[in-house]
This record gives structure tokens, C-alpha cells and sequence, in this order.
């Protein structure tokens, strides 16, 4: 199995890997961030991506939409450190077949990316129950913003680079602060960070 695995900390993913090798006859490329794991889906077939949630360039999440906007047959795999309600109903969304929490033994790694690759769904129990809880009120294009926003973009520079008018990234943002409660797009970027929404 042709595993591509995307994890931006170097420790936890080279000790994924050498498990993995260990565990499966899995062939398994590392990519140090979403941007690498993108530009390798692009150029490379792989059976499974298996990857973190919150990554530089883009999230598991959105290479997860890349491979189903593209209807890659790649599966995908997400672990996260975190149980935030809104990753695992935009997980979904994106076709997304296992979702684990890393302290996960690996054995459970082992059998959800078995049981993915038969076609089935893993999703940890906790993220389940986690996410039963408040529902994500923000579109792409808001996320997007705000996510920017959070990394101390300029509404400028936030339009320049998802090729809208400054009129439009302000109102984006108003919108996000608004269906939040925010007091202003910092605090809504950390609201919507805390959800799993971002």
C-alpha cells in the first residue's frame, strides 16, 4: 500500500513512518507540511493520506477536499491531537474514511487504515461524541479569511490572496465576527480555532 503521510512535526511523523514500515507492507512518502503533501497528490498516485489536521499551507481537511474535488482514489486518513466538534463533520464532508486522535495505539492506526481501504468508516469515539456539539456556521470563503486574518494578514493582503476585492475580504470578515459573536476578526479567528471550525 502507497501511503502518503502529512504531518508538519518532524519527530511524530518520522516515528509514524518507521511504525508504519514496521506494522505493513506500506510503502509510506513523508511530506513536512500541507503544501508538500499537495504539490506530491498532484504529481503522485497513493493509495491512502493519511494526515494531520492543523498543518502550514493547508490543512488535512483541505487536501481532503482536494482529493475529492479531483475524485482522486486516494482514501484519507486524519489524526489529530485535538477533539474539536467542527473537525469531524467537515471531515466528513470532505470524504474523509478514518478519523483518530494520535494517542491512538497503533494497532488502531493499523485497523482503521485497513477498514478505510476496505471502504468503511473508522471515527474515534470520542471525536463522535465531540462532535454532536455546535454546528459550523462559517463558509469556505469566511474560513479562509479568517484563517488568514489569524496569521496576521492585512485585509489588503487577505484579498490579494484569495483574489477578491478589499470590499469583499472586509465583508467576509464582518461575517465571520458577526455569526461568531466576536469582538473583532482576532477573536474570531480564535473562537472559531477553538470549534475545529478553522
Amino acid at each position: 500500500m502507497n501511503i502518503l503521510l502529512a504531518e508538519d512535526q518532524a519527530m511524530v511523523r518520522t516515528a509514524l513512518a518507521c511504525l508504519l514500515r514496521l506494522e505493513g507492507d506500506f510503502t509510506v512518502t513523508e511530506a513536512a507540511d500541507g503544501q508538500a503533501a499537495l504539490k506530491l497528490l498532484k504529481q503522485t498516485p497513493f493509495d491512502l493520506l493519511l494526515s494531520d489536521i492543523e498543518m502550514p499551507g493547508q490543512t488535512g481537511i483541505e487536501l481532503a477536499q482536494y482529493i475529492q474535488q479531483q475524485k482522486l482514489a486516494t482514501k484519507v486518513v486524519m489524526i489529530t491531537t485535538f477533539g474539536r466538534a467542527g473537525y469531524v463533520k467537515r471531515a466528513i464532508d470532505a470524504g474523509v474514511g478514518g478519523f483518530l486522535l494520535k494517542d491512538a495505539p497503533v494497532e488502531e492506526l493499523i485497523h482503521a487504515i485497513n477498514q478505510v481501504m476496505a471502504g468503511k468508516r473508522v471515527i474515534d469515539s470520542e471525536l463522535l461524541l465531540n462532535s454532536l456539539g455546535d454546528q459550523d456556521p462559517l463558509s469556505d470563503k469566511e474560513r479562509l479569511a479568517l484563517r488568514l486574518a489569524a496569521e496576521g494578514k492585512s485585509t489588503h493582503d487577505i484579498a490579494a490572496a484569495l483574489y477578491i476585492a478589499e470590499g469583499t475580504a472586509r465583508n467576509y470578515l464582518s461575517e465571520a465576527i458577526s455569526k461568531l459573536n466576536a469582538m473583532n476578526r482576532i477573536d474570531a479567528a480564535r473562537i472559531a480555532r477553538q470549534k475545529g471550525w478553522l
